[in-house]
């Protein structure tokens, strides 16, 4: 235990060592931990780590959660995902903010061992393929069956980084449409879109985002029948507020800012309908429902709670990093956003 837990307090959050599970702060921070339990779990597999030697258990064992169950791709053998129960010492009192079980997804790996089928993945979310991957269907199937043998949405939370964010922000979606709602927490989750974030100045960045609601929102208009679907689908999900955490300096995730800014300031420009419309669609999606192909696109999203780290970096490997969310030193800057 001495050598995992010297391995956990190199980069771990060893300043939590009492939770305040009401903070937000301290949840983020351990919710990010327990992703990194599910990367460390497929490094420690990777390099043939077990018992004493193996790194993985510090990231939950700190904060008094068990495994309970790791998911595997069978692709490929590799470790996705991990099921933790929460189980806090006896003297303790329960908070009932705390979750019972956290289901964490990791995201790529680019070690032998993971490499190839993680890339695939990659691939296939550009494509909008990734809810046809044995891999989701196993994340899916266990939260599934989680929800079931808990009964009830309440002491269940979600979490994942990069492509892990995309299963877990995909099998969120899913539950809220059979009345579901589970917490959720989505580290750098992917985005795809131009990097107009990448754009200093701030008038040709809102220019662009402008034009491009409106040219979004007339292809939709143009689809017959698309505009009452969009309105419906976001219906469904308006009530589920999930947590993003983005950094402005990371192009896989940062659209994330634009997409729910911009519709604020469609609203405060008097265009809110325009905008509304143009944040339900994406014209890649509407063009292929208008040629009989259904597309759900990921990133389509009605209410979120968005946090940027607004700490500089020109290093990638820092901006993406599922390290950044429990670093006491970020400059982070929440914002609410809700479908009306």
């Amino acid at each position: 235990m001495t050598s995992q837990r010297g391995v956990f307090e190199v980069a771990g959050p060893v300043h939590l060592t009492s939770v305040d599970w009401t903070c937000p702060h301290h949840c983020r921070s351990v919710a990010a931990s327990l992703v990194q339990g599910a990367y460390v779990l497929e490094r420690d597999r990777q390099i043939n780590r077990h018992g004493h030697e193996a790194r993985a258990p510090s990231w939950w064992n700190f904060f008094h959660f068990e495994l309970i169950e790791q998911l595997i791709d069978t692709a490929d053998s590799s470790i996705f995902g991990a099921i933790y129960q929460f189980k806090p010492p006896t003297n303790t009192t329960l908070s009932s903010n705390a979750p019972g079980y956290v289901i964490a997804f990791r995201g790529t790996i680019t070690k032998k061992g993971s490499r190839y089928q993680d890339l695939k993945l990659d691939l296939r979310f550009l494509n909008h393929g990734l809810q046809r991957t044995s891999r989701f269907e196993i994340a899916m199937q266990a939260v599934q069956n989680l929800v079931s043998h808990v009964g009830g949405d309440t002491n269940i939370w979600l979490a994942g980084h990069s492509l892990g964010s995309a299963i877990a922000l995909l099998a969120g979606k899913s539950m809220v449409k059979s009345g579901v709602l589970l917490e959720t927490y989505l580290f750098n989750p992917p985005f795809v879109s131009a990097p107009i974030e990448k754009i200093k100045s701030e008038r040709v960045k809102n220019g662009m985002r402008i034009a491009g609601s409106y040219f979004t929102a007339k292809v939709a208009a143009s689809v017959k029948g698309q505009r009452v679907k969009s309105e419906e689908y976001f219906a469904i999900l308006s009530s589920w507020v999930p947590y993003i955490f983005v950094n402005k300096e990371d192009n896989i995730c940062s659209g994330y800012v634009g997409y729910f800014e911009n519709r604020k300031k469609m609203e405060d420009r008097g265009a809110g309908e325009i905008g509304r419309l143009a944040t339900q669609n994406s014209v890649r999606d509407v063009l292929l429902s208008a040629i009989g192909k259904e597309c759900e696109p990921l990133h389509i999203l009605p209410s979120a709670r968005v946090t940027v780290n607004l700490s500089g970096t020109s290093d990638f490997k820092t901006a993406h990093g599922i390290h950044q969310w429990w670093r006491t030193d970020a400059h982070l800057q929440s914002q609410e956003y809700f479908f009306r």
